[in-house]
């Protein structure tokens, strides 16, 4: 999911929030991230393990959010956020 925050956030223009199946998923996602951004000289600020359920990963104006099922589920991000416009979702 891809949420525009620009009009409800000061820190952020956009949050991507992803589930990982599991950590060896979330691992994946992190390193192809950082792998193919780093080649943009891009490199985030990473917050949390990949075995932890929450990854975060800040870009500056886009804040990438890579959960487990169950993490996403627990936190809500998209209810906590629900005044931020969706710009893309993939179920």
């Amino acid at each position: 999911m891809l949420l525009d925050v620009r009009q409800i956030a000061s820190f952020a223009d956009y949050f991507v929030i992803a589930s990982a199946m599991n950590p060896r998923q979330a691992r994946a996602l992190v390193e192809t991230l950082s792998k193919e951004l780093r080649g943009e000289g891009i490199r985030p600020r990473q917050e949390g393990p990949v075995d932890s359920g929450w990854v975060l990963l800040d870009y500056g104006a886009i804040i990438v959010h890579i959960f487990s099922p169950e993490m996403r589920a627990f936190y809500g991000l998209e209810e906590l956020w629900e005044a931020a416009t969706p710009v893309v979702l993939v179920q």
